[in-house]
């Protein structure tokens, strides 16, 4: 299935994205538009949001990921403050988008999106928080923002 995503601006208005393979298999997808990244976030991993949550801001990080024989990955970092922060990295099959290298050290949105509540509304905003984004010699990166 095609992944389909409809947006007004930062916010997603509509998504087929948690009727996904991707998504019944319980992987992330981040999606990029209007200055925002937009975690979206099936519900075998819903668990996660509390985690997320505690972070004061994200730091989406962009290099190889060696590790994940990856040439090209993101990682997203939230910030809490101590010394293991929620991060992720994600290969370049989970991303509509990659940011530019223009947008590097840019201030952007984070949020984070869950499946509808109910039946016919639109996909629920469960968090938002400041974000920048950078590139990186190579991932893990894992280090605050201006590390």
């Amino acid at each position: 299935m095609l992944l389909k995503i409809t947006n007004h601006g930062p916010l997603i208005t509509a998504t087929n994205y948690w009727r996904t393979d991707a998504a019944t298999a319980g992987n992330l997808y981040l999606s990029t538009n209007a200055g925002a990244f937009r975690l979206l976030v099936p519900p075998l991993l819903e668990t996660i949001i509390p985690d997320l949550a505690t972070g004061r801001e994200a730091v989406i990080s962009r290099g190889p990921w060696p590790a994940g024989k990856q040439a090209d990955a993101l990682e997203i970092l939230l910030d809490d403050g101590t010394a293991n922060p929620w991060s992720c990295h994600l290969d370049t099959r989970s991303i509509d988008r990659l940011p530019l290298d223009s947008d590097a050290g840019k201030e952007w949105v984070f949020t984070v999106w869950t499946r509808p509540r109910r039946m016919g509304d639109r996909p629920h905003k469960a968090l938002e928080r400041k974000a920048y984004y950078r590139r990186v010699e190579v991932l893990p990166w894992l280090k605050p923002w201006g590390q």
